[in-house]
């Protein structure tokens, strides 16, 4: 019998999951394993200029199934066997309805095509008019159920999506018993107990997302929820009123499960969380830590103790909430609805007569057009990159806003979209580009100082994911913005290494996830030092974007 234990982290993002295999005593990663979400891939379920992006439960299952038995093929034989613990992140607020049973509706054949009965992905707005109805309401109510999230609830967080689909579609609402977040419905279906009033829930999700508080004994009352939505009449006491972190054991693995990933039922389970907030376990976090989560959007990520925290409340990010990271401190969450969209936008609009016309021409032979597309198509966003970091600073006349896809924080709101301005006929693409990842880095300025406005400090800068390892430019950028240096964790898969620390725990291999990070942490690859001279630069340019963000707020802001 090995002496190793082993556990597995399982990561939930976007467009895909992503398992991996880790020495629960060294913190070496044996193996992982990645795969695209299939429904998704083929772009079922989404309407992209509505603003509606859905997934299909039966993509997180064969997705849990394919990688976790995948990665497991790349490990020694005695590992399975060894494998004391898992736990998963996910994205969020995703969430789902569920009949009695607690089976997700989009699993039951009735509604197997139906949008409005799948996950309700992190990034849909489509609930922007209930995200506004609630805010409204609660500035009204005798208690401001939004205090701890920031002061303005979100259409990406559950009760506004939620509504919404029990609006929009009457054919879900008989069966339509519950809903539960991505990140607690995978625990729950691998230990067998998905009933609705059963469910282990994570403090994650409920205190940033569905407005769950101890001060008000739990998620909102009844009353208000009713008031709010009469279609959620009765849900409430379908959910649940108390949750717990992280580090609690969901049960162990059924029978059912322990077959189907080639693993024992002695496997531990944990309580899942949010992405980003495993993620900045990954990589490390400690108190006056910023953790930033870089890809598509970004969500950025602090701690800190009771005692500095004390009675503040930092308006206008996603919540503070006790234990939503790590257990015994107050987590914190903020973010960028888009960061890494942003210059993904940009590639597509430039990168349309290659796929439209380029694609058709005659004059090249077919093997060699698709060589060319795919590597002018791969290269689009480094030679801009390369380009735009020789430009001098403050001189670019054009400025950009980065609210492609609203703004998450500061002071949410889906109202709001991008804007460019001061383009001349001689500016040039990498002018553009260079525009554009200023605006990704003044927002994050824009978060960081709301932090420091209201007394929660910060000595480091953490980046991770695969902009923060891939991109030096936009790193660079980032640093000289911030006037701080930036760390930059070396695991691709920060996400995953929380939710394995976190797995490790529950197992009992450690008694605290802080031990479990001392040992389990991978370090950091590099770190980017500011430039003083271009940080006194950007801070002109700053202001010149925070006047852009007013007049773009108060002028061109969509109807709904």
């Amino acid at each position: 019998m090995s002496q190793n234990k082993y556990v597995i982290g399982l990561d939930y993002g976007s467009d895909s999951g992503r398992a991996v295999v880790v020495n629960a005593t060294t913190g070496e990663m044996l193996a992982q394993s990645v795969k695209y979400y299939p429904r998704w891939m083929d772009g079922k379920f989404c309407v992209p200029h509505k603003n509606q992006f859905r997934q299909h439960p039966l993509d997180y299952l064969e997705v849990l199934e394919y990688t976790v038995k995948d990665a497991l093929s790349k490990c020694p034989a005695e590992v399975a066997e060894n494998v004391v613990g898992i736990s998963f992140d996910t994205t969020g607020s995703t969430p789902v309805l569920t009949d009695k049973e607690g089976i997700p509706l989009a699993l039951r054949p009735e509604y197997a095509e139906n949008p409005n009965a799948m996950f309700i992905l992190w990034k849909d707005h489509t609930a922007i008019k209930e995200a506004a109805e609630i805010n409204k309401l609660a500035k009204e109510w005798d208690v401001d159920y939004t205090a701890y999230e920031g002061g303005i609830y979100s259409s990406e967080w559950v009760w506004a999506k939620i509504a919404h689909v029990l609006r929009e579609d009457e054919s879900i609402r008989k069966d339509a018993y519950s809903w539960i977040e991505h990140c607690d419905w995978m625990p729950a279906v691998i230990t067998g107990n998905v009933v609705p009033e059963k469910v282990v829930r994570g403090r994650c999700s409920a205190g940033h997302k569905a407005m769950w508080h101890e001060s008000w004994g739990g998620l909102p009352s009844e009353e208000f929820l009713t008031k709010y939505e009469p279609l959620l009449e009765g849900m409430r006491a379908h959910l649940y009123d108390d949750c717990s972190p992280a580090n609690t054991k969901v049960g162990n693995l059924s029978a059912e499960w322990a077959k189907k990933l080639g693993l024992t039922e002695n496997v531990a389970v944990g309580v899942g969380a949010f992405d980003c907030h495993m993620g900045a376990v990954g990589a490390e976090i400690k108190p006056k830590t910023f953790v930033r989560v870089i890809g598509t959007s970004t969500c950025d990520i602090m701690v800190a103790g009771y005692d500095e925290v004390a009675d503040k409340l930092v308006p206008g990010i996603c919540g503070q909430v006790d234990g939503s990271v790590i257990p015994g401190m107050i987590g914190f969450e903020a973010g960028q609805s888009a960061f890494g969209d942003v210059y993904a936008w940009f590639k597509r609009v430039l990168a349309w007569p290659i796929e439209n016309i380029l694609a058709n021409t005659t004059l090249v032979d077919a093997d060699t057009k698709a060589k060319l597309i795919e590597e002018t198509l791969d290269k689009i966003i480094p030679v801009l990159a390369d380009q735009a970091s020789k430009l001098p600073i403050g001189e670019n006349l054009t400025l950009a806003t980065d609210w492609m896809n609203g703004r998450r924080t500061p002071d949410t709101s889906q109202l709001v979209t991008g804007t460019i301005t001061g383009i001349n006929l001689g500016t040039t693409s990498p002018m553009l580009f260079q525009a554009l990842v200023e605006a990704t880095a003044f927002g994050s300025k824009a978060i960081v100082d709301r932090f420091l406005e209201n007394g929660i400090e910060i000595d480091t800068i953490i980046g991770i994911g695969g902009i923060s390892l891939k991109s030096p430019y936009v790193m660079q950028t980032l640093s000289d913005v911030l006037g701080m240096p930036i760390k930059v964790a070396k695991s691709e898969q920060a996400c995953a290494f929380g939710a394995s620390m976190f797995a490790a725990v529950v197992a009992g291999v450690y008694d605290k996830i802080e031990d479990a990070q001392a040992t389990m942490g991978q370090g950091f690859a590099q770190e980017f030092y500011p430039n003083e001279e271009n940080h006194k630069k950007y801070l002109e340019v700053y202001k010149k974007y925070q006047t852009l963000g007013k007049i773009t707020e108060a002028e061109f802001a969509k109807a709904h």
